[in-house]
């Protein structure tokens, strides 16, 4: 009769387990598919920025390291991101991309702010579509990049909380995922400066 109850006892637990590895992989699939949405994203944002920069060439010619700038930082961005999506939940490759992101668009900032200054350019209509479709994907990779940490955020809170604390180690899940953040946090939140 113990037997039984022992036996009862050690099939609960082994499917207690079970349930708890097979959520542990659901949440890791969902934010690593939440990357590949991202991922794609951004390969369609790397490849409008040559179509932006080459438009931009003809009116810009003595702005040349303001274009390189731009190429480069793009150049950057786009080596980055196969590390990211090899592994999404890794710190550094995360780091990595999110550096190189934010060199990006410091680097379009720049090139947007050059742009102010030539009204024949703001007004030409290939200009015009290339902004357009990269102000459409901007926006795209910011709901792609808040799907992504949403699911980091879910697979982190569960594989952080008890009892699957106790046990993810054992099935590969030893470590948090890395949010993926664009901007630099301690930059946002400081109060900006106005000088007259």
């Amino acid at each position: 009769m113990t037997g039984w109850i022992i036996l009862g006892i050690v099939a609960v637990l082994v499917i207690y387990l079970i349930a708890i590895y097979n959520k542990l992989v659901a949440l890791k699939n969902q934010f690593e598919n939440a990357f590949a949405q991202i991922e794609v994203q951004l390969k369609r944002r790397y490849d409008l920025i040559p179509n932006l920069v080459e438009t931009a060439k003809a009116y810009l010619s003595h702005e040349r390291e303001t274009l390189e700038a731009v190429i480069d930082a793009r150049n950057q961005a786009a080596s980055a991101l196969p590390k990211a999506a090899q592994n999404p939940g890794d710190t550094n490759a995360m780091a990595e991309l999110s550096g190189a992101e934010g060199q990006l668009g410091s680097a379009l900032g720049r090139l947007n702010v050059v742009m102010e200054a030539y009204p024949d350019l703001k007004a030409n209509q290939n200009m015009m579509q290339v902004s357009e479709e990269l102000t459409t994907t901007e926006n795209r990779v910011a709901f792609s990049r808040q799907a992504f940490n949403d699911a980091v955020m879910a697979y982190n809170t569960y594989r952080q909380s008890f009892p699957p604390i106790a046990v993810a180690g054992m099935f590969g899940h030893s470590t948090d995922a890395s949010l993926l953040e664009f901007e630099d946090s301690a930059e946002i939140q400081a109060a900006p400066k106005v000088q007259f």
